[in-house]
């Protein structure tokens, strides 16, 4: 039960949705800004990213000292000066969230780490960088993502199988979804077969909202008409999945593990911000609200949450409805397997060119610094 005057976020809490914050940077780190959003707005959890990361440096002044020490000591490569400078933040928010960590039994608390995108079709390097990331940072609640990429399967599953907390990012399609879950199940069967602890062990599987919309409208576009088809076809993905999650997380296979301290892989909903204006600025959140998932948004979305969001389960309701959209949109000509397909393609071209953007970031900042 929820306190009396508890805001719409605490409420959402307490109904067992987790609130994380999609961004992460020293500033909001050491002003003091992060604390408030656990403190105001419940929330549990961090996600970085590199577009946040190059602002900041390229921006501010806060990196300036540390990107001296590393320029001194002599490393010239980019993409490791901009992994000693991000662990910083990484771990520090860590410590801050390590209460809720311990408070929720491993549930919350979590920050992720992501292992560079222009390895995400390379399963090989992306369990040694997986590695590498949580050897670096070696605390309790890290999580490092993965992108849900075909190769990325067997990584994900490498990692779990060692007991290394995975959060797998850039899902888009309901099939993809269940090969995630089936890698963690996997992996958490040989984790067990090893002789280790599947209790300390957990993942979350990002599975992403807005972006399917803004695809299939502009298919519809194209097509011509259909306009009561719009701005659905993301939330019914979704719900499906979450039908999925219940039904890979019960039964026979699921519970022996169980018995043993394994835990669900959650469903994450990214994406979460509307980016067409044309719909509710809460659409992503109101309509995917269920327990035992974690909804990771921007800032501007928590502030309109908080100020009108509606706290109502809504995630189990109208299921049929969304089975019957998949089938009005393929009578309208839009292809689901090429709207999800092309979304994969281009989430892992985007974070490759978030994370160059970010290296030339580092590069000239250091070219200024050292001639400063």
């Amino acid at each position: 039960m929820c306190a009396a005057g508890a805001s719409p976020l605490q409420q959402l809490s307490a109904l067992g949705q987790s609130v994380w914050i999609d961004f992460l940077s020293r500033e909001s780190i050491r002003s003091g800004h992060l604390q408030q959003l656990i403190d105001r707005d419940a929330v549990v959890g961090a996600t970085s990213n590199p577009t946040i990361f190059q602002k900041a440096i390229s921006q501010g002044d806060r990196y300036d000292e540390q990107l001296k020490q590393i320029l001194d000591s002599g490393e010239t490569e980019p993409r490791e000066t901009f992994l000693q400078l991000s662990s910083h933040d990484v771990s520090d928010a860590l410590d801050l969230l390590r209460p809720i960590w311990d408070e929720s039994r491993g549930q919350d608390g979590y920050v992720s780490w992501e292992v560079d995108p222009n390895l995400a079709y390379d399963r090989n390097a992306t369990t040694a960088e997986a590695r590498r990331l949580h050897e670096w940072i070696g605390k309790p609640n890290l999580y490092v993502k993965i992108p849900a990429t075909k190769p990325g399967l067997g990584s994900i599953e490498d990692m779990i199988a060692a007991g290394k907390n995975i959060n797998v990012t850039l899902i888009f399609s309901l099939e993809r979804h269940k090969e995630v879950m089936e890698a963690y199940v996997r992996g958490v069967e040989r984790l067990v077969e090893s002789g280790g602890d599947p209790s300390t062990v957990h993942s979350v599987a990002s599975f992403f909202v807005s972006r399917v919309d803004t695809e299939t409208d502009n298919r519809l576009d194209a097509i011509g008409g259909h306009d009561e088809l719009k701005g659905k076809l993301g939330i019914a993905n979704a719900k499906l999945a979450y039908v999925n999650y219940l039904e890979v997380f019960s039964g026979p296979r699921w519970e022996a593990l169980a018995a043993k301290g394994a835990t669900r892989q959650r469903c994450l909903w990214a994406s979460t911000s509307t980016k067409n204006p044309a719909y509710p600025d809460v659409l992503y959140v109101d309509e995917l609200i269920g327990p035992e998932t974690v909804n990771t948004m921007p800032e501007e979305t928590i502030r309109a949450f908080q100020d009108h969001g509606q706290v109502v389960v809504t995630l189990t309701k109208d299921v049929e409805a969304a089975r019957k959209l998949f089938d009005d949109l393929a009578s309208a000509g839009v292809d689901y397997d090429s709207v999800v397909e092309t979304l994969e393609r281009e989430g892992v071209e985007k974070f490759s060119d978030s994370f160059a953007e970010l290296l030339d970031g580092i590069r000239a900042k250091r070219g200024e610094l050292a001639h400063a």
